[in-house]
């Protein structure tokens, strides 16, 4: 199906990648996109170790051989020794898009000073857009929705409402987002008019 959004889910850990503790991330991605996504889509899911090598791998793998349109990390970003997920994005990248680093430690500062600690990123390689989130699952859902006050009113825009457009000019498919959980957002002239339901 041309219209269908697919997914790479990548969760970097040591430690849940041999077991010693359950994942969160991928979990916590995929009840995000469930309620979030009102067009086609699918998903691939991996579970890694901290390993560079291994993360470009797997990037590459997504990206290329796969042909996810977008690939969300969790985890790694810090600046530990250990933390090598940055690197490994940008070592497979073919541009940076610094403004999702920006906001997504923008959103994050209205919780804790030490988001600045964080090292998230995004980059496009090919057709595929990389996001760097954070590992859990609160600040993944608060990194992609925004910060909203108590009235429901967004006050720190998320980093998904910029994602269907971004993909939009890398040649992926058309996304379409349920407003009540984020509202993606798109210049008049990039709008399509909403397509009629299949029948099968």
């Amino acid at each position: 199906m041309n219209n269908e959004l697919l997914i790479g889910l990548v969760s970097i850990s040591d430690r849940a990648s041999s077991g010693v503790y359950e994942d969160k991330g991928i979990p916590a991605l995929q009840a995000w996109f469930a309620q979030a996504l009102s067009s086609p889509w699918r998903m691939e899911t991996r579970l890694i170790p901290d390993e560079q090598a291994i993360i470009e791998h797997t990037l590459i793998e997504l990206c290329d051989q796969v042909g996810c349109h977008l690939v969300l990390t969790t985890g790694g970003t810090g600046p530990s020794l250990r933390d090598v997920t940055p690197e490994a994005t940008l070592a497979v990248a073919h541009k940076v898009m610094p403004g999702f680093g920006e906001q997504m430690r923008q959103i994050s500062l209205q919780f804790v000073p030490t988001a600045i600690l964080s090292r998230q990123m995004g980059a496009i390689r090919s057709k595929a857009l990389i996001l760097n989130l954070p590992g859990q699952p609160k600040s993944i859902k608060e990194t992609l929705e925004g910060v909203k006050d108590a009235e429901g009113r967004q006050i720190v825009p998320g980093i998904f409402a910029a994602v269907p457009y971004c993909i939009d000019l890398i040649g992926g498919p058309y996304i379409e987002t349920n407003a009540a959980v984020v509202n993606a957002f798109r210049p008049k002239s990039a709008i399509r008019p909403p397509q009629p339901a299949q029948l099968t």
